[in-house]
């Protein structure tokens, strides 16, 4: 197997995990059986979370994650083509799914759990990562944001029954 290839596929193992958990969360609890003024606040959340999401990939771009996080795995680096195409491709998708969500499209509720499952991941996992090196990683400023708000937007997907995007 190509070396980048396997990097990519192991480096973003994780969030292929979290994907599927998305995806199975979407097809057994979704609905979107929020009022009026819940769904325009859970809208504005998760614009939020997306422009948070946004300011990260800024972060870690300017900062080398695509370079420096393959190798904390003893993977090869990732290149600023792959990576720059991998966020660009979800914050569209999170985008995408700002639109369903405001249009009550069940199918938007699997960008939104991605988004807020994705976004707790980020936050515990750079802290980690500096901890581990013992300095500065990639995307450590924005992460605590980028998680506080992805689990702000988990609880609002799966809040109450008819206060909440996604309940059973």
């Amino acid at each position: 197997m190509n070396e980048e290839l396997r990097s990519v596929l192991l480096g973003t193992a994780g969030l292929s995990v979290g994907a599927v958990v998305a995806l199975f969360l979407t097809v057994t609890r979704g609905r979107i059986g929020a009022g009026p003024a819940a769904l325009r606040a859970s809208v504005r959340l998760a614009a939020f979370a997306v422009l948070l999401r946004s300011a990260h990939f800024a972060e870690e771009l300017a900062t080398g994650f695509h370079q420096r996080f393959p190798g904390l795995l003893g993977l090869a680096p990732w290149s600023s083509r792959f990576f720059i195409s991998f966020n660009l491709f979800w914050l569209a998708a999170w985008g995408l799914g700002l639109w369903g969500l405001a249009t009550r499209h069940r199918s938007a509720l699997f960008p939104l759990w991605f988004l807020a499952i994705a976004g707790i991941a980020n936050g515990l996992a750079h802290p980690l990562f500096s901890v581990r090196i013992g300095d500065y990683f990639p995307g450590l400023f924005t992460s605590p944001f980028v998680g506080v708000v992805g689990l702000l937007l988990l609880f609002v997907v799966t809040g109450p029954r008819n206060a909440s995007l996604g309940a059973a």
